[in-house]
């Protein structure tokens, strides 16, 4: 009995194995066959998928070209050498050591900066109480700031609407797949949900294309500029700490 059964599966084994590879061959040379036949599988290229992606895609692609230009554009003006230029520095503070301070606020009035708007606030102010000195290059280095971070939420705005962007791009994408399959009257073929298909996963990858970048930028520009707050409070606060004079009894 074990001979019969050891004899009748070693000759349905062979068979087996063949149609197991015959079934493999059918599933891979198949598309080939049937290309080659005439059923042409078309490939979708990038260029292709950036179209699908309408006019929410070319809405993200020039907030794209908006963030890449304001990037650039603060990568020249948001550096340290301006804001805080080292050569106005460097000659304030050897102004201030011989007491010119006429010469000194005409020095910081003809170079704006960061630095310089503040320190241009002070200087009018050195025969007055140290308090209001005080007060008056706050203000002015909180006016410089709230510039500063206006200009740089621009990047922000765009890291925050793009995705959103991406999603809406999603959701219509999505509208038009589920609005052929309801029109049609019968099951669509997967070729003719591609353009809403590609709509949605096109719309989603720019969108997040554009923002993980942007909020990179974002945050090494924010702390620039807060690096730069803090340098020009201690510079300032260094520099006239010789007018706190105690009050006279």
């Amino acid at each position: 009995m074990n001979s019969m059964i050891a004899n009748v599966t070693r000759n349905t084994r062979w068979p087996l194995v063949g149609i197991l590879a015959l079934l493999f061959v059918v599933a891979v040379a198949g598309p080939a066959l049937a290309q080659s036949e005439g059923a042409t599988v078309t490939k979708r290229t990038l260029g292709d998928n950036i179209a699908a992606a309408g006019t929410v895609g070319v809405v993200i692609m020039l907030l794209s070209v908006a963030g890449l230009s304001l990037v650039i554009t603060f990568a020249m003006q948001i550096r340290r050498d301006i804001l805080v230029p080292p050569e106005l520095l460097g000659h304030v503070e050897g102004l201030f050591e011989e007491e010119d301070y006429d010469q000194a606020l005409e020095v910081v009035e003809q170079q704006p900066s960061f630095l310089s708007s503040v320190l241009a606030a002070g200087l009018p102010r050195i025969d007055r109480p140290y308090h209001d000195i005080e007060a008056s290059m706050e203000e002015a280095g909180e006016q410089e700031a709230a510039v500063l971070h206006q200009k740089i939420g621009y990047l922000s705005l765009i890291a925050s609407v793009a995705p959103m962007l991406g999603l809406l791009g999603t959701v219509m994408g999505m509208v038009a797949a589920f609005d052929k399959i309801a029109s049609s009257a019968t099951s669509p073929k997967p070729a003719e949900l591609a353009d809403g298909i590609s709509q949605a996963l096109m719309t989603t990858m720019m969108g997040l294309t554009v923002a993980i970048p942007m909020s990179v930028a974002y945050f090494i520009f924010r702390n620039r500029v807060m690096n730069s707050i803090i340098e020009v409070s201690n510079i300032a606060t260094e520099l006239m700490d010789r007018f706190d004079h105690p009050p006279e009894h």
